[in-house]
């Protein structure tokens, strides 16, 4: 059955109860034998994942769960890849840094996604800003990178994150104190098409309303790349994310409200997320990439999700529609590069320069503590 407006609600109220059951019986089984990390480990040789290469080298449950994972999805064609990699090469770059921002943000106004991230300290604790966005990051660059849809290194990726929520439910399960009846399962097909879709058609909705011009071609095309990441998340045919942009935006607007809930687990992510970028943005340029965060969500979201407001939120609305100043906010605004602008967008120079420094950003978060590759978990931790 396919996800349509008229089944939406039914169907992920189902998806909320799903998991993943051969990867979740893979993990289980890898955490009871104490090789996750040396697991994680192979992760780093796995460079791409095509369907007939030699996984010999593997443990076999690994290797035969690999294989099976390599397949395309089942309606996938050449139409698509070139569909996908025309918006990419026409957005690349300002499309990752909105996924890294607005759309990391975005998820943690679910409130099962935000109390699972946060209980599960290595994603939501201290350190955790960095190291999912080193997650997210490796997965926003690939599916741009040229060939990334052909050559499956884009596949391997995603399969690693598949494993990563695999050893996130079943560490949840072990532990015994997961509340199934409150929350459902943990990381579940429901919060992971939910996802996917803050991150493709949430992310088009924030592009429109910063003034960014994407045709229809491209948005099928972005559509496309979701579709294919949904599948390699191991989403059942039944719950995966169609390549119709128009479809899948009028699911998500029919059901985003009663998903997006202002927690304090969603704001105290935020805030670790914020506090994260303040390192790269520092002064009136974390001001200026906040405007551009609430603006891209809508001050409406953007207060459920405890985005914080400066000086230039107070233009930000009459500046979006060409009718004020930016000059002269902040001083020296992000290096001088946003001068008085009438009846222009001045989000364009604001969003082509946090794209730029947003490249260190990942760098960092890449490299640092060589958390270059999804990472299962051998236990829990608790930032609490």
């Amino acid at each position: 059955m396919a996800l349509t407006t008229q089944n939406a609600t039914q169907e992920l109220e189902a998806a909320g109860r799903a998991g993943d059951p051969q990867a979740d019986q893979l993990v289980s089984d890898l955490i009871d034998h104490k090789e996750v990390d040396g697991v994680n480990a192979l992760f780093r040789t796995i460079g791409t994942l095509k369907p007939g290469q030699d996984l010999s080298q593997l443990p076999q449950r690994l290797a035969d769960f690999l294989r099976e994972a390599a397949a395309p999805p089942p309606d996938w064609s050449e139409a698509d890849v070139d569909a996908a990699e025309g918006f990419f090469g026409h957005h690349h770059g300002e499309v990752t840094m909105l996924q890294g921002t607005v759309g990391l943000i975005g998820t943690y106004l679910s409130p099962t996604g935000a109390f699972t991230l946060r209980s599960t300290g290595r994603l939501g604790g201290v350190k955790g800003p960095g190291r999912r966005l080193s997650q997210s990051s490796r997965l926003f660059l690939d599916m741009g990178n040229k060939n990334a849809l052909r050559d499956g290194t884009l596949a391997a990726n995603v399969t690693k994150v598949r494993l990563v929520h695999a050893s996130v439910r079943q560490l949840h399960k072990k532990s015994g104190a997961w509340d199934y009846a409150k929350w459902g399962e943990p990381v579940s097909i429901k919060y992971t098409t939910g996802a996917s879709c803050v991150f493709s058609v949430q992310i088009l909705e924030a592009m429109k309303n910063l003034g960014i011009d994407v045709s229809e071609e491209d948005a099928h095309g972005f559509m496309c790349a979701w579709h294919y990441v949904n599948h390699y998340l191991g989403t059942p045919e039944r719950w995966q994310l169609p390549k119709d942009a128009d479809l899948v935006t009028r699911v998500w607007n029919q059901v985003r409200d009663d998903e997006w809930k202002k927690t304090e687990d969603g704001v105290f992510m935020t805030q670790q997320a914020v506090d994260f970028y303040k390192q790269f943005y520092p002064g009136p340029t974390h001001d200026a990439l906040m405007a551009l965060v609430r603006h891209a969500l809508t001050d409406r979201y953007a207060d459920m999700a405890g985005v914080p407001k400066g000086v230039l939120d107070l233009a930000a609305g009459p500046l979006a529609a060409g009718h004020g100043v930016v000059g002269g906010l902040g001083g020296g605004l992000l290096g001088g590069s946003v001068q008085k602008a009438t009846g222009v967008n001045p989000y364009k120079d604001v969003l082509g320069m946090a794209s730029k420094t947003f490249n260190e950003i990942q760098k960092f978060a890449l490299t640092h503590d060589q958390d270059d590759q999804p990472q299962m978990h051998q236990e829990l931790g608790d930032d609490r």
